[in-house]
C-alpha cells in the first residue's frame, strides 16, 4: 500500500495508479493528491503500448462525444441572439486588445464555468481565472479579476506569508514559505500536441492584460503557480534547446487539439 505502507495492496486507482489496501487508505489518497478516482480517457498512450482495450475504449469515447456534440447543438441558448451577441462583443473586445479569445459550443466544461465580463463604461475585462498549484495539489478558481491587476496582487492572498488566508496558507506552505523570486506563473500554449505541451513563463510584476497580450486564450486564462527549486514536468517554450522563445503559430493553428481535449473533459 503506498498510502500506509503496512498492508499488502488490493486496489489500484484508475486514475493515478497509486496502489491502495483499504477503504480508508483510499480515501486517504484521493484527499492528499486531490485525487477524483476516475479514469484518464485522455491519457497518452505509445503505439507500443496500445491494444486492442484501449481502442476499444476510444471507440466508446468518440460515440459519447458524438452524442454530446448533438445535445449541445440542440440546446436552445445555442440559437439566442443574446447569447450570440455576448460572444462576439468578448472576441471582438479582446480582439482589439491583442487577444485571441476562442469561445467554446454550449455544453462544453469551460463554456459552462467561463464568467468573463467586458465592462464598457471602464473599458476593461473582468476576468474568470483559474490558479493551479501543482506542488501542492491545489486549484482556486477566481472570478472578476480586473485586467489591470498585477499577477503579482492577484497571488497575495495565497502566497504571501503575511495576506494570505490562513487556511489557504497552510495548504499552500510550500509556497509562502519559499521566496518570492523561486515563484513562476507559466501559461500553457494552446493548438499544440498532447505529446508536445508548452508553457510561456509570465511577468508576475505586469498586468494581467499585458500578460495575456499576443496569446491564444480558450474560454479564460489558467495560470501554473510553480517553484523553480522543485521539480516539475513543465516545459517552458524556448528553455528546451530545441524550439524558439516564441511561438509564431499559436495565434493561427487550428483549435482541433484544444476542442478535442474539451469534449472530452466535458463528456
Amino acid at each position: 500500500c503506498e498510502t500506509c505502507s503496512k498492508e499488502e495492496a488490493k486496489y489500484r486507482c484508475p486514475r493515478c495508479m497509486k496502489y491502495s489496501c483499504s477503504l480508508l487508505c483510499v480515501k486517504k489518497h484521493k484527499l492528499a493528491l486531490s485525487c477524483n478516482g476516475v479514469r484518464d480517457k485522455t491519457a497518452f498512450i505509445s503505439v507500443n503500448e496500445f491494444t486492442d482495450l484501449n481502442l476499444l475504449s476510444d471507440y466508446r469515447f468518440l460515440e459519447d462525444v458524438g452524442r454530446t456534440a448533438d445535445a449541445a447543438a440542440r440546446h436552445c441558448i445555442v440559437h439566442s441572439p443574446a447569447t450570440k451577441r455576448l460572444l462576439y462583443c468578448l472576441r471582438n473586445k479582446a480582439r482589439g486588445c491583442n487577444i485571441d479569445l476562442k469561445t467554446l459550443p454550449v455544453g462544453f466544461t469551460k463554456r459552462r464555468e467561463n464568467s468573463t465580463t467586458f465592462n464598457s463604461m471602464e473599458n476593461k475585462f473582468y476576468w474568470h481565472l483559474k490558479l493551479v498549484f501543482p506542488h501542492c495539489h491545489a486549484e482556486y478558481t477566481l472570478k472578476g479579476v480586473p485586467d489591470d491587476k498585477t499577477l503579482a496582487d492577484i497571488l497575495k492572498p495565497y502566497i504571501d506569508p503575511v495576506e494570505s488566508d490562513p487556511v489557504v496558507c497552510q495548504r499552500l506552505k510550500i509556497y509562502t514559505a519559499s521566496p518570492q523570486s523561486d515563484v513562476r506563473i507559466l501559461m500553457k500554449i494552446e493548438n499544440r500536441s498532447r505529446n508536445s505541451v508548452r508553457y510561456n513563463e509570465l511577468d508576475a510584476s505586469r498586468s494581467l492584460l499585458d500578460n495575456l497580450k499576443g496569446k491564444v486564450i480558450i474560454e479564460y486564462p489558467t495560470l501554473f503557480v510553480v517553484l523553480k527549486t522543485l521539480k516539475n514536468d513543465m516545459v517552458v517554450l524556448g528553455q528546451d534547446g530545441s524550439e524558439p522563445a516564441e511561438n509564431s503559430d499559436s495565434e493561427s493553428s487550428s483549435l482541433s487539439s484544444v476542442e478535442e481535449g474539451e469534449i472530452r473533459d466535458s463528456s
